[in-house]
C-alpha cells in the first residue's frame, strides 16, 4: 500500500475543502480516485477519517493510503537503442529526445523499458515492479541523455542508495534564455507540487523537498546562455523548475518557459553521470556528446 502524508501550512490554506486541497498538492491522485477513498475511510485528518466536505486548518495531519495499482505488463520491442556502456550488473544508456522512458497512460509502447527488455533479455531489476523494471531513475521525455540501468535487484539498491545520498554525478548542460549577472551559481530552493497546475512542479515551501542545483555559464549569445548544471538532488523537473524560477527558462520549455520553433520541448541534455559501481566499488563515470538537435540550436543562436 502507498501511504502519503502530508502537513497543511500557511494560512491561504484555511477553509478549503479536504478533497480539494489534496488534489491541489498531491498531482497523482485523480479526484475521482480521491472521492472514492475518501467513501472507503482511507483518508484521515489527525488520526480520524473525515469527509470531502471538511475544511482543512494549519497544522493538520493528513494521511491518504492508496492501494497498490494494478500494473500493464511492459512488453519487448525490437527498437535501437544507444548502449554506452553494459556487464552483467547494469548499462549506461544514451536515450535520445522525444522517448519516454517507461510506459504510462498514452505511452503504452515504443519506451525504453520496451526497449530493454527486448535488448536485455528480461534481464533486470525488479524493485520497481513490471511496468518499470530497471529504472533506477528518469530523465523526461524531451531531454536526452544518459541514465544507468540496473539488470538485479542487488545493483539496483546499491544505486538507488547512491542517488539518495546524493553520492551519483549528474551533470547536464542545457540552452536557457537571458544572460547571467554571474557566471557561476547554486540555486537552493525546494519543490513541490504545484498548488494550482496539478502537472507541474514549482518552488514551494508547502509540502516540498529540499532542493538544490549548482550552474556554471559556459557561452553567451544575444538574449541566451549555454550552461553546465550539477544536480545535487533529483527532484521532479528540477533543472527546468530551479532555472524558470530564476528567470532563466530552458530555451523551448513549454511548461516552464515558452516553446521554440527551432526545439521541440526543452533544450536539456544529461551529459555527464558517475557512480560507484555496485560490484567492483571502483568509480565509473561517463560523457556523451552533446546530440544534433542541442548542436543545431547552438548555430541557430550563434547566428
Amino acid at each position: 500500500m502507498d501511504r502519503r502524508e502530508y502537513t497543511v501550512q500557511g494560512d491561504d490554506c484555511q477553509g478549503v475543502r479536504l478533497d480539494k486541497w489534496i488534489c491541489d498538492n498531491d498531482g497523482d491522485i485523480s479526484r475521482s480516485a480521491l472521492q472514492k477513498l475518501l467513501k472507503e475511510g482511507k483518508v484521515t485528518v489527525n488520526g480520524k477519517p473525515e469527509q470531502k466536505s471538511y475544511k482543512v486548518r494549519e497544522g493538520d495531519f493528513i494521511v491518504v493510503d492508496l492501494p497498490e495499482p494494478t500494473e500493464l505488463d511492459a512488453v519487448p520491442e525490437d527498437i535501437p537503442i544507444d548502449i554506452v556502456y553494459q556487464d552483467e550488473h547494469l548499462l549506461v544508456v544514451n536515450k535520445p529526445k522525444g522517448m519516454v522512458v517507461h510506459p504510462a497512460a498514452g505511452n503504452y509502447t515504443g519506451t525504453l523499458v520496451n526497449a530493454l527488455l527486448f535488448h536485455c533479455k528480461g534481464q533486470l531489476s525488479s524493485i520497481n515492479g513490471v511496468i518499470r523494471p530497471g529504472i533506477v531513475h528518469r530523465i523526461d521525455k524531451n531531454t536526452s541523455g544518459l541514465l544507468i540501468v540496473a539488470k538485479n535487484d542487488n545493483a539496483h539498491i546499491k544505486l538507488a542508495e547512491q542517488i539518495k545520498d546524493h553520492t551519483f554525478t549528474r551533470e547536464y548542460q542545457a540552452v536557457v534564455c537571458g544572460r547571467f549577472k554571474e557566471p557561476t551559481g547554486v540555486i537552493d530552493a525546494p519543490i513541490g507540487r504545484h498548488h494550482t497546475d496539478r502537472k507541474k512542479m514549482c518552488v514551494t515551501d508547502k509540502n516540498s523537498k529540499p532542493a538544490r542545483t549548482e550552474y556554471t555559464v559556459l557561452e553567451e549569445y544575444n538574449g541566451y546562455s549555454h550552461v553546465k548544471l550539477k544536480l545535487f538532488t533529483g527532484r521532479t523537473h528540477q533543472i527546468r523548475v530551479h532555472m524558470s524560477y530564476i528567470g532563466h527558462p530552458v530555451f523551448g520549455d513549454d511548461v516552464y518557459g515558452k516553446p521554440s520553433k527551432y526545439c521541440e520541448g526543452q533544450c536539456l541534455h544529461a551529459k555527464k553521470i558517475g557512480f560507484i559501481h555496485p560490484a567492483d566499488g571502483k568509480y565509473y563515470e561517463f560523457d556523451s556528446e552533446l546530440p544534433e538537435y542541442f548542436k543545431n540550436v547552438l548555430s541557430k543562436l550563434s547566428k
